[in-house]
């Protein structure tokens, strides 16, 4: 039987008088994870603010937090979770916009390092609860920058110009480090827009591995990284910490040196591209001329420019070559390294899931602040949907999530002193929501 649909719109009433509706009931799901982790209890533990601001640290973070998984990118739009129930859903109260934005200017830099520490100890209760890898195994970890950009000249380190490859913009210049195949964001630092690519790369990358291992990471490690970061001090940091990596090398000199050494009948195709279209061969070779170190693999792609490209007039192939410290296939440590482009998709998610494509305070400390609470609202997405299973962590992205489970709409109504939350009838994911909600309240409480 086919509904009968009403067909003049202009005699619907519209009212706003509902106190029982909450338009991101959904925000269950991630709420009830955060309760699990402790997470407002950890805020009010770690972040001491001394400055006007201070006070309730843990409900002023647990709004922001759950603002961006709600969809807001900017401080105002908090003002959307405090509508009607929308509070009785998170478990706490709300903050206003005016009061979260002097909570984020009350900041300084230590004060930012201490929000780290709260998303260094939310790692490690969610790895505990069955979000990180199994024992033992391998782990791979890349870092990447972007550039967060920003308009106009009241940007405390962000009013400056800054190159990408589609010119010259205005903006912050972050590190990040992602788990490869999970899409954890466990580390996050803001810079200067002008900052070079590997300005604080060698001590990040220590932090970032130190707090894998604490996560409970007990195989072997890898770091992925793109020319940016190939230089010594990375390489060590990579060697003192007992981890292998897989850093692309620039096209200079030395390199051109090293590549045309290798044989021709050392170059093996590449079965799953074109018919010789490209192929892949590896050498030894001493990076940052240190003689006394041991040589490391140098691994090099050529491939056929495109015959109608101006640079196949010039050259006969284009090489694409990494250094890497791993054993193995010299072919399966080519495919893997450039797994490493799979970050840009969280960086994506990052600026267009959560609130990373806006910084929204000319302070500093601030925007630092602001990042990592973003960055921690993309990961309780991740693990919110990794341990009720709602959707292919890999393949999903916040905005998906949002979409079809934390956005939902709902209704309470009581009686006999029971609260029930009500859902649209017939919704496609509601058995994967249910489900998952019974998965995340079934956790222990985590420390």
């Amino acid at each position: 039987m086919v509904k009968q649909l009403l067909q003049n719109l202009d005699r619907i009433q519209v009212t706003f008088d509902d106190q029982h509706a909450a338009p991101d009931a959904g925000l269950l799901l991630p709420a009830t994870l955060c309760e699990k982790l402790g997470l407002r209890g950890l805020f009010d533990k770690m972040v001491k603010l001394s400055r006007p601001g201070h006070a309730n640290v843990g409900l002023k973070a647990m709004t922001l937090i759950h603002s961006a998984l709600a969809g807001g990118d900017c401080i105002d739009d908090t003002d959307t979770i405090r509508t009607a129930c929308t509070p009785d859903v998170l478990g706490h109260e709300v903050r206003a916009p005016s009061t979260v934005g002097t909570f984020l200017r009350a900041f300084t830099w230590g004060h930012v390092r201490q929000v780290d520490r709260v998303a260094d100890e939310a790692l490690r209760r969610a790895w505990q609860a069955g979000c990180g890898p199994a024992a033992g195994e391998a782990v791979t970890v890349d870092i990447d920058s972007t550039i967060c950009e920003t308009y106009g000249l009241a940007k405390i380190g962000g009013s400056r110009f800054c190159h990408t490859h589609d010119g010259w913009v205005r903006g912050y210049h972050p590190l990040l480090a992602t788990v490869a195949g999970y899409g954890d964001v466990v580390h996050s630092r803001l810079r200067g827009g002008p900052a070079h690519t590997a300005k604080g790369a060698a001590s990040f990358i220590v932090e970032t591995i130190n707090r894998v291992r604490r996560a409970g990471a007990s195989g072997s490690i890898l770091l992925r990284a793109d020319s940016g970061y190939y230089n010594r001090h990375v390489v060590a940091a990579c060697r003192n910490k007992d981890v292998r990596f897989s850093i692309t090398v620039p096209q200079n000199k030395a390199i051109r040196k090293a590549i045309a050494r290798i044989p021709d009948d050392a170059w093996a195709p590449i079965p799953y591209w074109c018919d010789e279209g490209a192929d892949i061969a590896e050498t030894t070779y001493r990076p940052f001329e240190q003689s006394k170190k041991t040589p490391v693999r140098l691994v090099v792609r050529r491939t056929k420019p495109n015959p109608d490209s101006q640079l196949s007039f010039l050259v006969d192939y284009d090489y694409h070559a990494f250094i890497t410290d791993r054993t193995g296939d010299t072919l399966d440590a080519d495919t893997d390294h450039r797994r490493h482009a799979q970050i840009e998709n969280v960086i994506r998610d990052l600026k267009y899931g959560v609130g990373l494509n806006h910084m929204p305070s000319g302070n500093f400390n601030a925007n630092g602040a602001w990042m990592t609470l973003n960055v921690l609202a993309h990961n309780i997405g991740r693990w919110t949907s990794r341990i009720g299973e709602l959707e292919n962590v890999a393949e999903t992205t916040t905005k998906t999530l949002r979409r079809r489970y934390f956005n939902l709409p709902g209704r309470f109504t009581r009686s006999s002193r029971r609260q029930t939350l009500h859902f649209p009838a017939e919704w496609p994911w509601a058995t994967k929501f249910l489900t998952g909600l019974d998965r995340i309240r079934n956790l222990p409480q985590l420390i």
